[in-house]
């Protein structure tokens, strides 16, 4: 495993209440959260997700998810949604496929702009994979469905006001 924190380059930023009813932080990612399309037995359902406690001035969120320890310079980035209004506080299990009205899917680095699991390589050690909603304090970053997730959260540089994690674990 690499010893690289994936928001270590960010300003510390305060933080909220972020809860999940299929993801324990440090625990191991259930198999609904993990990847069917790339060979690791499971569904690639997104997890579900419950926030409270962001900041005044919060106009909006984006949630993503992140592997730092693929065997890439870059990670993977699994999952990015943006411009979730501010009156969205929880997603249901599966909402990257439909997600909340005015919200903006990005493609992951799979190539698709739909929730992928994690499919760490056979026997590359445990993988942290790290879901973070971050409050936006713009209604909307300036970004649409073709930029990536680094992109999007190049803009968080700028407008991100508070953020909540939470990261799951999976090996094969």
């Amino acid at each position: 495993m690499l010893d690289r924190e994936p928001y270590a380059d960010l300003p510390d930023l305060p933080s909220f209440t972020l809860t999940s009813e299929d993801l324990t932080d440090g625990g191991p990612l259930h198999p609904d959260q993990c990847s069917g399309i790339m060979g690791a037995g499971g569904r690639d359902v997104s997890p579900q997700l419950s926030w409270s406690g962001a900041p005044e001035g919060t106009k909006s969120y984006v949630v993503t998810m992140f592997d730092p320890d693929a065997p890439t310079p870059s990670g993977f980035w699994h999952w990015c949604l943006s411009n979730i209004p501010a009156d969205v506080t929880s997603l249901e299990r599966g909402a990257a496929s439909n997600p909340p009205a005015g919200a903006v899917k990005h493609r992951n680095d799979g190539g698709t702009d739909e929730y992928i699991g994690a499919a760490p390589p056979p026997g590359h050690g445990p993988h942290r994979y790290v879901v973070c909603v971050t409050a936006v304090g713009e209604e909307t970053i300036e970004v649409d469905e073709s930029a990536s997730p680094a992109a999007v959260n190049f803009q968080l540089f700028s407008h991100g006001i508070a953020r909540a994690c939470l990261t799951g674990v999976h090996e094969r």
